[in-house]
């Protein structure tokens, strides 16, 4: 399957298909979006664990941004 929208996050993050869904799903595809949301919530959506979240935390400190407190 081909990839056809590539979102944001999509080129910035390395996580798995499922976790990608769940941000996809949530209506979250740019990093701003992200930062909306705090660690908790982005917990909550299914398909998206903790091992996804290092790599979602190190996108947004690059970038001056953290997750909603």
């Amino acid at each position: 399957m081909t990839e056809i929208d590539q979102t944001e996050l999509d080129k910035l993050v390395k996580i798995s298909q499922p976790a990608r869904r769940a941000l996809r799903g949530a209506g979250i595809t740019t990093l701003e979006q992200l930062a909306e949301r705090s660690e908790k919530e982005l917990l909550g959506l299914h398909g998206l664990g903790p091992k996804s979240m290092p790599e979602l935390s190190a996108v947004l400190t690059a970038k001056g941004m953290s997750f909603k407190s």
